[in-house]
């Protein structure tokens, strides 16, 4: 009688792990998803952040008017009254075939 009663608490203990390991709602499995799912949301967090970084730096930069007037020109074409842009274009020499 002693080796059952030993016997069915290592079963009981074996089933115990099994469902906690595997079938349970805290189970590896879900872990380790939603630990991917960390490092995903870090490494964009990071990159996020970077963009902002860049953003208020341009921002810092634009703050006087010379460097917004030659941003809106290189950017975007803007001109002075009574001003003619030319855009020059130089072909490379090389063909790509």
């Amino acid at each position: 009688m002693n080796k059952f009663y030993r016997y069915f608490y290592i079963v009981i203990f074996l089933v115990f792990l099994v469902w906690m390991l595997f079938l349970d709602t805290h189970s590896l499995k879900i872990h380790r998803e939603l630990n991917q799912e960390i490092e995903k949301l870090e490494t964009k967090n990071k990159e996020l952040k970077n963009l902002i970084e860049k953003d208020l730096r341009n921002i810092d930069q634009l703050t006087s008017s010379d460097s917004l007037e030659r941003f809106a020109r290189e950017n975007y074409g803007h001109k002075k009254e009574d001003e003619t842009i030319f855009f020059v274009e130089i072909e490379d020499s090389l063909k790509l075939q």
